[in-house]
Formats: C-alpha cells, structure tokens, sequence
C-alpha cells in the first residue's frame, strides 16, 4: 500500500469528521472484491436491510480467513488510526487505549467475547438506499472504520452518494454528501468525534448512509476494525 499523508488526514478527521483517501485500490482489484459477493461461501451472514428496517439493499460480513486485501488493508491502516484514536480519546475524557498492532487489539477483543468478522461487502441496485446509523457491534468500539467505493460512479450507478450527518450539544444536525471515485477510501467515526469549543473539547454524535441509488448496481467495501460479538 502507497505511503499516506496522515497527518492531513488526522486534519480532515478534526475538521470535516471525515477524510478520502483517493485510488487506495486499484480497479482491478475493486472489480474481484466486487464479484467476490456471489460466492456465498467466503461470507459467514448476508442480511437483507429493509427486513431489519436498515434501508433497501444487501451486504454480506466475509468469515475468517479474510481475502488476502481486506486482511492486509485492516492491518496496515490500524496502527495509524489507532495513534488518532489514542488522541481522540484523550480529548473526550475516554481512559480506554488502544494497541499498536491490529492483531494485539483484535486478541483483547476476542478475549471479550467479540470474535465474528465485521468486514462486509455491500449491494445497491436501483432504489436501494443504506438509513443512517452507526457500526458498533458490541461493548468494544474502536471509534474510526472505512468504506472503499468498488464501482464507477456515472458508468456503472447513478445516484448513491456516501452521507454523514453531525450531531452537535443543541444545535441542528450538519450534513456532509462525500463524493467517491471508484476505489477511492473514506475514513470517518464510528459513532463520535471530539470537538474543539470554547470551554475545551465535547463530543458530537455521528451517523452514516448512502442515498437512494438512482440507476445501476453500486458495490462498497466496509472495514470496521473491531469484531462483532
């Protein structure tokens, strides 16, 4: 994986609460992700959204072992998201830490009892939308995760924007649409983010979603780094 600017990505984190990494994975390599969602065999769940009450459309949570670019993706992006992670909770009051190597972190969740993979695959077709929310899956959060766009927006899907939506100590929710080129990454919380105000740093709640998809078949790659219990 190329060399990233983390520190104009902790930037964006801080000011925008989210940051896009452009062309993380190359096209080939979005186009066998992608098609990896009809072999049902790598996946441990699929479910169905609007039977939960989650949106329209399907995603599908692969079992261990992981594919070989999930697994080395989740590792190699751990170790500097979790150095921001540490800040962050340092500034929201929050005494949890967090390890250096992903695997270090992944035993003392497993410990836990959180041992189910939460990498997942997911697919919109035409009307097919994601309702905002948050990926927890369990006591213990690790507080930032990914999502990689592995279809070309305008050739393969029209509409389908990734969203996220920012809740602030009484004030009105902000909104913030983040435009994706296939294999283009963003980053962003799980559930809250510090902010700087007047009288120190406060937390604000943060939810995520993907708009109706207006034509087409839209693929996305999810890594959230802790598992689900």
């Amino acid at each position: 994986m190329r060399a990233l600017d983390w520190q104009q990505i902790e930037d964006e984190l801080n000011q925008y609460g989210c940051a896009v990494v452009p062309a993380l994975l190359a096209a080939d390599a979005c186009a066998a992700l992608a098609a990896q969602y009809e072999e049902s065999a790598r996946f441990r769940s699929r479910v169905v959204m609007q039977r939960h009450g989650f949106g329209q459309g399907e995603y599908q949570y692969w079992a261990y072992p992981l594919p070989q670019p999930v697994a080395e993706l989740r590792a190699a992006l751990y170790p500097p998201l979790a150095a921001i992670a540490n800040r962050w909770h340092a500034s929201m009051g929050i005494d949890s830490r967090f390890p250096v190597a992903h695997g270090d972190f992944l035993a003392r969740y497993h410990a836990a009892g959180q041992t189910r993979p939460t990498p997942l695959l997911l697919r919109y077709r035409e009307g097919d939308y994601n309702c905002l929310h948050q990926d927890l899956y369990g006591e213990h959060v690790f507080p930032l995760q990914l999502a990689v766009l592995l279809s070309r927006p305008h050739e393969d899907f029209t509409g389908g924007e990734f969203v996220l939506t920012e809740q602030r100590p009484r004030m009105q929710s902000r909104l913030e649409v983040v435009p994706l080129a296939q294999g283009d990454a963003v980053l962003f919380p799980v559930a809250q983010r510090p902010v700087n105000g007047t009288r120190g740093s406060y937390r604000v709640n943060m939810r995520h979603g993907v708009s109706r998809l207006r034509s087409g078949l839209r693929h996305t790659l999810g890594i959230i780094f802790h598992d689900a219990s």
